[in-house]
């Protein structure tokens, strides 16, 4: 019997008049807006300009919200594509089912175009960024609360979540796999800042690093999980996931510390990056320096300094030798 558990909620939709506002929707915007604000903080600090992070997310934020869902859709497929399953809801996004790894891998694309377009490099952006991604995960996870997904084993520790019965659950109390995430991820945004600051990270190494500390604690958290998974050689298809990434993200950090150590010195242009001005900059400053470079010269006789006559043409002589 336990003394004390941590109560789900009883509805994910708070009825706003009209409209419904799902919690786990509320989660990942909430979410989104704290990794940009943290990140526009960052991004400033390492002398980009304010609204760049913002601009890019533009891009990010979509490409991860479609990565993220068609990851979870692919590999948990049977939930709607199998006998019985709607496939409409395969496009649910607020009934929960956003994949990480296709939200990062999709993400980083829209962020490659963003910062193309912004003529900035990529990997100083997502050094930026790196701690607010693991805070945006760690609210985007209570979404699952208000769901009540993705909890862990049975259990009757003080702090098990209590689910209520329902489709494809059980009521009981259970690990809650998505508070121990959640905690994980404030700990490696902690441990990127810290690192950041202690050994000057650049070059994508403060994202890698992020990278592989999440990998480390969504290995055994996701290990811990009772829903339905695929499995490889006994163990859930996103521990392997977790493996593989954790092992690249470790590679690329000591790869990239000898071919390019320390950090970017410029991040950002004051000049306006975007497609297509560059060049009208360029040519508009060329014709202005040629416009200069005229002016300083006599008009009439064209002589340099100093030397008089020697800029006088043939045709100027003989007019004046007929005015003589």
């Amino acid at each position: 019997m336990n003394l004390a558990s941590i109560p789900s909620p009883s509805t994910g939709v708070i009825e706003l008049g009209p409209i419904p506002l799902r919690g786990y929707a509320f989660c990942i915007i909430i979410g989104v807006f704290v990794a940009v604000w943290f990140g526009n903080k960052r991004w400033i600090a390492r002398g980009g300009k304010a609204g760049t992070v913002a601009d890019i997310a533009v891009w990010a934020v979509p490409f991860g919200l479609v990565g993220g869902r068609l990851y979870h859709v692919i590999t948990d497929y049977q939930l709607y594509f199998s006998e019985g399953e709607n496939w409409v809801d395969a496009f649910k996004i607020w009934e929960g089912g956003l994949g990480i790894w296709g939200a990062i891998a999709f993400g980083a694309v829209g962020a490659w175009i963003g910062c193309r377009r912004r003529g900035i490099p990529l990997p100083a952006w997502a050094d930026a960024l790196a701690p607010g991604i693991a805070f945006a995960q760690a609210i985007g996870r209570w979404g699952n609360w208000f769901n009540q997904e993705l909890y862990g084993k049975p259990t009757d520790l003080p702090w098990a979540v209590e689910i209520s019965e329902g489709a494809n659950r059980v009521a009981g109390t259970y690990h809650p796999t998505f508070l121990y995430e959640s905690l994980w991820c404030i700990g490696v945004a902690l441990l990127v800042i810290w690192a950041d600051r202690r050994f000057t990270l650049g070059h994508g190494r403060a994202f890698a690093l992020y990278v592989a500390a999440y990998c480390a604690g969504r290995a055994w958290i996701e290990y811990m999980r009772v829903d339905e998974a695929h499995h490889i050689l006994g163990l859930r298809l996103n521990v392997w996931t977790a493996i593989i990434v954790f092992v690249l993200a470790v590679v690329y950090i000591v790869v990239s510390a000898k071919l390019r150590p320390g950090r970017e010195e410029i991040v950002e242009h004051d000049r306006d990056t975007t497609p297509g001005k560059n060049a009208d900059a360029r040519d508009a400053d060329a014709k202005d320096a040629e416009q200069d470079a005229d002016a300083k010269k006599d008009p009439l006789s064209k002589d340099e300094p100093g030397e008089p006559g020697k800029g006088l043409t043939a045709d100027s002589t003989e007019a004046a030798a007929e005015k003589g």
